[in-house]
């Protein structure tokens, strides 16, 4: 039954094909336009390492002014970054298989040979685990381990772009590089990462690029690596010295910490608990204890990283593929309609009313699966105009689950456009239309 019923739709297509092809651009622009505009917010709000949802989390602390929240429209949220004090003093705890503090700093890179000119590079101060946590891909050598970190020894992870520039993309393992006024030694680099969003730091572009150089965190003190990102304070600091900042209030690194299961997610969050409880104690911490473990999920949620801008293009374009579907109806219901003799024929001959449903629901799906493969093309031009209005920090990929996701809407859009047309000619009466007959 399904043969003869796809050959007769095929048939019927053949008899006008100008008419085939009208339905066809129709449904292939709907899919166009709502197929980019899809991809667009599956870019925004993807996951960026799903298989790790239930154990990466962001840390945070409430160290905030006790007299005002930290955010004056939602007074529930603790401050989105940590206190120097509180990053090192929770790192120290052994629940976690992994945690890093963090914040982005620019440090000026002096490459080997005198004919290249020193750069400033965007870099992440950071711990090693930074490397194992968040999956980061290796051209060649690895991340620092904790005697690195504890040192601190003078290593550094160059990212693949800093290798081009620095070592023509050789395996540069073991060199050295000048950064400020120190010599580091390259353990690592990176093969080329970027996570879309780059949800290990939100706060300074949830689209940039990942940083150039990585270093070892604690050597902020020494060589005095102030933040280049977001910092925010409520009180002041006597002194004006590097270790004055760091021994301050401000807030200005990002926590994260890895937990292997939910009794170490329960354990580390009593540790932290009892961290502030006992910060409470020595006169800081003074609002409601409030610490919080967030899924990278969660974070980014509460972060807002998926713009106004996309979730309005993702509405548009669910509206464009209906109004693209509406303006089918008319179109093919005159075609359908205009067989209503044949079909009468068929009615008397025996044909059920579902059989003659049937027949014309997969003439509109076979419209439907190829405007949907037209529009896919169209959509890989559509996402090109999208990269360029939001600039070079986005990546847009049409990859599978957008292409099976054009495909269904193609099918869902075909089938709003034609079940209407398809009900009317399986409902006319057989006998008007044998007397003409």
């Amino acid at each position: 039954m399904f043969a003869y019923q796809l050959r007769m739709a095929l048939l019927s297509l053949r008899r006008n094909p100008w008419l085939t092809l009208l339905l066809v651009a129709g449904i292939a622009l709907g899919i166009g336009v709502s197929t980019t505009f899809v991809t667009t917010m599956y870019t925004f709000a993807g996951h960026p390492i799903p298989h790790k949802e239930a154990n990466l989390y962001y840390v945070q602390m409430d160290s905030w002014d006790p007299q005002r929240s930290w955010d004056d429209d939602r007074p529930e949220r603790p401050p989105n970054q940590m206190t120097w004090l509180d990053v090192m003093a929770v790192q120290a705890s052994d629940i976690p298989v992994s945690s890093a503090g963090m914040y982005k700093a620019g440090l000026t890179v002096h490459p080997e040979e005198k004919d290249k000119r020193p750069f400033r590079a965007v870099t992440r101060m950071t711990h090693g685990d930074f490397f194992r946590m968040f999956d980061v891909p290796f051209a060649f050598g690895a991340g620092w381990d904790d005697a690195a970190d504890a040192g601190p020894e003078p290593v550094v992870v160059i990212s693949d772009e800093t290798n081009q520039t620095l070592f023509g993309g050789e395996d540069s393992v073991g060199r050295t590089i000048r950064v400020e006024e120190r010599e580091f030694t390259v353990v690592g680099v990176m093969a080329p990462w970027k996570p879309v969003p780059k949800y290990y730091d939100t706060h300074n572009g949830p689209f940039g690029n990942a940083e150039e150089i990585y270093v070892p965190i604690m050597w902020a003190e020494p060589m005095e690596i102030r933040s280049e990102g977001n910092t925010s304070g409520w009180k002041g600091y006597d002194g004006n010295a590097f270790k004055d900042f760091l021994g301050s209030e401000n807030i200005w690194l990002q926590m994260w910490v890895e937990l292997e299961d939910e009794r170490s997610y329960e354990a580390y969050m009593a540790f932290l608990n009892a961290y502030a409880s006992q910060q409470k104690e020595l006169g800081r911490f003074q609002r409601p204890l409030n610490n919080r473990l967030l899924s990278v999920r969660q974070w980014l949620e509460e972060e807002e990283v998926v713009p106004d801008e996309a979730r309005g293009m993702l509405i548009i374009g669910f509206l464009f593929l209906l109004v693209c579907s509406v303006n089918l109806i008319g179109i093919l219901l005159s075609k359908f309609m205009a067989r209503a003799p044949e079909v009468g024929v068929r009615r008397a001959l025996g044909a059920s009313r579902l059989t003659v449903f049937a027949q014309h629901i997969m003439e509109v799906e076979i419209i439907g699966v190829i405007g949907g493969l037209a529009g896919i093309g169209l959509a890989f031009g559509g996402i090109r105009i999208i990269a360029g209005l939001f600039g070079p920090d986005f990546s847009f990929d049409l990859d599978m689950n957008m292409i099976a996701v054009a495909v269904g809407l193609s099918l869902i859009a075909a089938l709003v456009a034609g079940v209407y047309p398809a009900w009317r000619i399986c409902r006319i009466q057989p006998a008007i239309h044998l007397k003409t007959q």
